[in-house]
């Protein structure tokens, strides 16, 4: 009870962080730049450079109705942290803009407004789903949909509303550049919001075909310290009985690896990079147990 009471501290800590650093992205980055972000944010930003009323209420009076549909669909959990982030944000939108804090003015064209804006607000998307929330608006009409239906192309259908509402926003900024900045920002928001999610361990995936699992165990598990899975397999062309092995390795240890693997001329692998890992993955040699 108490380490689960720990890890819900740590993620309203999140939480917090997550709407501190998108706000301070819109308010610095996005709304002086005449551009719009893709998704609610850049609804909320064009509706804010044509009337002038603060992006934080439109942000609450979008998002607000989504989230009570979405809390009688979704996980409570889900629609809880999404509900108190939008909040939050918005809440920080209203009191920036009252107490005049700073706001950088770009030259024309300039990409580091998108750059910056992107990276803050992909720290904000990528803390709010690895905490099991989300940054409200396309996100949730998206679980929703995923919810009620099979329907298998969501991802597509999400990247063109998003890209359909940069498309839109010429005609309030009325200057092509906009569109190109806001490219620019979505481009560095993905790549931001991946490299949060991902594991902050560097590790390679390893699948090994072989005829000498025995001396390849070895190998891995006293050499590189590292424990592994075997099981039987046919080659498809020759049918030839052989053996595949899976294992994670440290990325450092490539080199170490290959050329283990180098002495088994008839032994074929191939290994990619691992994007999440959770527990160790260590052979513990004292108590002959692998993780």
């Amino acid at each position: 009870m108490k380490q689960e009471a720990k890890e819900i501290l740590w993620q309203c800590l999140w939480l917090i962080v997550a709407a501190v650093v998108a706000a301070l992205g819109l308010h610095i980055f996005v709304y002086p730049a005449d551009f719009a972000p893709s998704g609610i944010d850049g609804v909320a930003t064009m509706l804010y450079e044509l009337t002038g009323f603060n992006a934080g209420y439109y942000n609450l009076i979008i998002n607000l109705p989504l989230l009570v549909l979405a809390w009688f669909i979704l996980k409570r959990k889900y629609v809880i942290y999404t509900i108190t982030n939008t909040i939050l944000v918005s809440l920080l939108l209203i009191v920036f803009e009252k107490i005049e804090l700073y706001q950088y003015i770009p030259e024309r064209g300039s990409l580091i407004s998108p750059v910056f804006a992107g990276v803050l607000l992909g720290i904000r998307a990528g803390l709010m789903f690895k905490i099991g929330g989300s940054t409200g608006g396309v996100d949730v009409v998206a679980c929703i949909i995923s919810k009620k239906s099979s329907y298998p192309y969501i991802e597509k259908l999400v990247s063109l509303f998003c890209y359909t509402i940069i498309a839109i926003s010429i005609f309030v900024y009325k200057d092509l550049t906009c569109i190109l900045l806001a490219v620019v920002q979505t481009f560095v928001y993905e790549k931001m919001t991946a490299f949060v999610l991902r594991d902050s361990r560097n590790a390679i995936e390893c699948r090994i075909i072989t005829k000498h699992p025995n001396e390849i165990r070895e190998e891995l598990l006293y050499k590189l310290k590292h424990g592994a899975t075997i099981v039987e397999s046919k080659g498809m062309y020759t049918e030839e009985d052989n053996y595949m092995i899976f294992t994670v390795i440290n990325i450092r240890q490539i080199a170490e690896f290959t050329n283990i693997i180098k002495k088994y001329s008839d032994t074929f692998i191939y290994y990619d990079e691992v994007t999440g890992l959770l527990s160790n993955f260590r052979f513990d040699k004292q108590n002959k147990r692998e993780f």
